[in-house]
């Protein structure tokens, strides 16, 4: 029953995140934006060849993708280990580990189809301007969150 929570959440957030990003390929040219907030948030199709904040994105290509290649195929493998070995019977720590596992794949999937992960989640405050993200390290980044609470409250 457990794997399923894993399997079901996992896929509904790679599914919202491939299909956001094929809908940017198909309605924005690389670079175009979106003002949806001004001066706070756009819509903005740009590529990341490197990894989060652009690390290695000098290297490269063959490197650098099957870099980022072998460390997401490590990720996956640890992070279903540690959800069939922490998560068992607790609901917050599954939708950590499904958050997580996602955005990984997610990710990886890009960099399979395309050597580099499309981005397009862009926001701003005045001159401060915050590295362009996608829904794969949103959902990272929430379940990574959820864990440290969780941690926090001495639940994992």
């Amino acid at each position: 029953m457990r794997h399923r929570t894993l399997a079901i959440l996992s896929g509904i957030v790679v599914l919202i995140d491939q299909i956001s990003k094929q809908l940017v390929l198909q309605t924005f040219a690389q670079n175009e934006q979106l003002v949806v907030i001004p001066g706070f948030f756009s819509l903005t199709h740009v590529r990341n060849t490197g990894g989060a904040f652009g690390l290695f994105a000098g290297e490269a290509t063959i490197v650098r993708t099957m870099f980022f290649l072998v460390v997401s195929c490590v990720a996956v493998g640890i992070l279903w280990y540690l959800y069939r070995t922490m998560a068992r019977g607790r609901k917050w720590i599954e939708a950590g580990f499904s958050f997580i596992l996602a955005g990984a794949i997610g990710n990886m999937i890009d960099r399979f189809r395309f050597g580099e992960v499309v981005d397009f989640l862009d926001f701003h405050v005045g001159a401060y301007h915050w590295p362009a993200f996608n829904v794969a390290d949103s959902a990272i980044c929430a379940g990574v969150g959820i864990l440290v609470v969780n941690m926090l409250q001495n639940k994992l």
